[in-house]
């Protein structure tokens, strides 16, 4: 089998022209799957930016709630009730909000603020510059060093501004594994300061971050909110559910779905023409070596090694260069969101597998059907 994987090699790659046109029409088919559906996962994560960067194992929150910056506020004693649920160790109230700051060079800039649960500070961040403690201060915010970071003007500790007409103070300069979606920056302070500087309507209560006793307790938990009238989600669940509405209440998931599509089928048509031109181009070289006694499945594996080669040579390529793109518009651009994960890059390996199949099968065919007699007499 060696020797026909050797020939099949060489017919391959003697043919420079139909071999680059294999190669080059795989690999961006590839490099467009890839990060169309990279990109699709960066704008997720970002979407759900609050959940990952609070870190709280699930959730409480209105029902007609859908995304974690469409907050619904609710009343206060839910907080007091989830607290007393079995299965609960610990329960605390979370602000969500936006605030209009008053920058010291007289413009104003959108924030988003969170409030954190005075007593425990659950769902901080993590600090580059300055002292928790000092959130507890007048006035005090932590700003999140972000993408967004310079739109605040780079405050540096001590910094004042004024949001909503309350004068603010930065006392910390913080950092969160991901960045917001709709380049916002965003604000930390204590939850009782949130409530009073932000205007908001009757009910302030956003969200209540639970820590569940242990796993067990999970199933228990979310049974007696729902008997309470409100939902509980675990943090992965939340996700879910945020993924859910972009991809199936906007027009997001159904541009990347389209995308997706149509780099498959360029990919598709460009591979299976050439690699059809190819054969036809081979044909008497297949029909010789029926002649001198290459059996069917003899000649099937050098036509499907010759297409699994292509394919995976295209798809290491359109990696590459789709990885090699990504962090390049990184540097130039901090807002860019992609993200390559193993479920995209899987979900292109398994795509130019298909390609290679189909044009395999269109080959097979036709190599099949030759007859060494009619190659001869040609």
């Amino acid at each position: 089998m060696f020797p026909l994987l050797t020939l099949a090699y060489k017919l391959l790659v003697n043919d420079r022209a139909k071999f680059t046109a294999l190669t080059v029409g795989l690999t961006f088919s590839v490099f467009l799957m890839v990060l169309v559906t990279s990109m699709f996962v960066g704008i997720m994560q970002r979407a759900s930016a609050t959940v990952l960067n609070t870190g709280a194992p699930m959730w409480v929150m209105d029902p007609a709630v859908t995304t974690v910056a469409n907050s619904i506020p609710m009343p206060d004693y839910v907080l007091d009730a989830v607290r007393s649920m079995n299965g609960v160790r610990y329960a605390v109230p979370l602000y969500s909000g936006g605030g209009l700051v008053k920058l010291d060079t007289g413009t104003y800039q959108s924030v988003t603020v969170l409030g954190l649960d005075d007593t425990t500070l659950f769902g901080r961040p993590y600090l580059l510059e300055g002292k928790i403690e000092d959130l507890y201060a007048d006035d005090a915010f932590i700003v999140v060093r972000d993408t967004e970071f310079t739109k605040l003007n780079n405050p540096k500790l001590g910094a004042t501004f004024e949001i909503n007409d309350h004068r603010g103070v930065v006392v910390g300069i913080a950092e969160v594994p991901v960045s917001s979606l709709f380049g916002i920056p965003t604000l930390y302070t204590t939850y009782r300061r949130a409530i009073e500087d932000i205007p908001s309507a009757r009910f302030t209560l956003t969200y209540v971050l639970v820590q569940p006793k242990n796993a067990a307790a999970v199933p228990e938990i979310l049974r007696q909110v729902h008997e309470l009238g409100y939902r509980a989600l675990t943090a992965q669940g939340f996700r879910s559910q945020i993924t859910s509405f972009y991809i199936y209440q906007t027009g997001v998931g159904t541009n990347i779905l389209i995308m997706t599509i149509v780099s498959f089928l360029v990919g598709l048509s460009i591979s299976g023409q050439t690699f059809y031109t190819f054969i036809l181009e081979n044909l008497e070289r297949f029909g010789a070596l029926k002649a001198i006694g290459a059996r069917s499945y003899e000649l099937i594996s050098i036509i499907l090694f010759q297409a699994v080669l292509t394919g995976l040579t295209g798809y290491g390529l359109g990696v590459g260069l789709c990885a090699l793109v990504i962090a390049l518009a990184k540097l130039r651009l901090p807002d860019y969101a992609a993200m390559l994960t193993y479920l995209n890059l899987g979900l292109a390996f398994m795509m130019v597998l298909i390609i290679a199949g189909v044009s395999g099968y269109v080959g097979v065919r036709k190599v099949i059907r030759v007859e060494p007699f009619d190659v001869f007499r040609s």
